[in-house]
């Protein structure tokens, strides 16, 4: 594990180069779909080129998530030399590494979408976005279930594979209608509730807060109820009730880091929402100007990086309960 920082380097320097010389030789863009041609305007504004990134700005403003990982690497390789553990944050451990890899992994997942405009990009780009998203709901499941870290390596690493093969395979909602990123937000918030507020009887309610959090984004109640065949996914908000069967015996602070995580990914989602072409915005102007150096896009990426700071940054503040 001490070796993590300087390999998590050097695998980011490796995937960088490798990129470059792919992108010059043209390799990368072999299977590049024809639904955006060079000259026309990306489906997230900006304008596509002929370059090794079909959109500069969207593409290179997924550094900020392999810096914000690196970041995390080095501030828990700093806590090793220090023997300042305290929890699984502030230490090198399974745990910790996995989640400063998955946000490390949201960049090139998502350079390689925007980059290649390869459907092979998009999947590596929804699977980093997933990678990323099942953490914080499965790690709060971990300690209201009992479970050790094995045993939570185990179910994180099935559903990543069994997703990322389904995808492959069977397309964005593998079929069935299933857009395990967006249900992911709600269980993360579900679980973080009851985590905070465990009891038996709130243990059962707490689904309905996914209710809440579909609405946030735009999916309303009646709409829900008015087409359970669409919307039958609404059931597995009830997945953290199953799982949280103990209150947890760990606290967390969640002023400021948490509150600040929060607050930076729904101003990324709003700025999300208006950059796109055409889209009608908030604003008093549209925000999409596809020769702009300044993407609505780029922006959404480096805010959401510093949401996975910031959400670092909340889970070091655990500690034990005094019994």
């Amino acid at each position: 594990m001490s070796k993590a920082y300087p390999i998590a380097i050097a695998v980011s320097l490796i995937y960088l180069v490798l990129y470059v010389i792919l992108g010059v030789t043209g390799v990368l863009f072999y299977l590049e779909t024809d639904a955006e041609p060079i000259g026309s305007i990306s489906g997230w504004c900006e304008r596509v080129t002929a370059g090794i990134f079909r959109e500069n700005a969207n593409a290179l403003s997924n550094l900020g998530f392999m810096i914000a990982g690196l970041l995390m690497f080095k501030k828990l390789t700093n806590d090793e030399a220090t023997n300042s553990s305290k929890n699984n944050f502030t230490s090198l451990n399974k745990l910790s590494v996995l989640y400063a890899g998955a946000a490390i992994y949201l960049g090139p997942g998502s350079m390689l979408m925007h980059g290649t405009h390869t459907e092979w990009g998009g999947w590596a780009d929804n699977l980093s976005m997933v990678m990323y998203i099942l953490f914080p709901w499965l790690y709060n499941l971990k300690e209201m279930g009992r479970w050790s870290s094995n045993k939570f390596l185990q179910v994180y690493f099935s559903i990543v594979i069994v997703y990322a093969v389904a995808r492959w395979f069977l397309g964005g909602r593998l079929g069935i209608g299933l857009d395990l990123f967006g249900l992911s937000i709600g269980l993360w918030v579900i679980s973080e509730t009851l985590y905070r507020f465990w009891s038996p009887m709130f243990r059962w309610a707490s689904g309905l807060i996914g209710f809440v959090v579909a609405a946030v984004f735009g999916i309303t109640p009646m709409e829900i109820f008015s087409d359970l065949e669409t919307f039958w996914w609404v059931i597995l908000f009830w997945i953290p009730a199953i799982f949280a069967s103990e209150k947890p015996r760990v606290e967390r602070t969640y002023t400021p880091w948490f509150f600040m995580g929060m607050a930076s990914y729904m101003i990324a989602f709003a700025i999300w929402l208006q950059g796109q072409p055409n889209n009608p915005s908030i604003f008093t102007e549209q925000m999409c100007n596809p020769d702009s150096l300044i993407q609505p896009h780029a922006i959404w990426h480096l805010l959401t990086a510093y949401a996975t700071w910031c959400f670092f940054m909340f889970f070091r503040t655990e500690k034990q309960i005094s019994q």
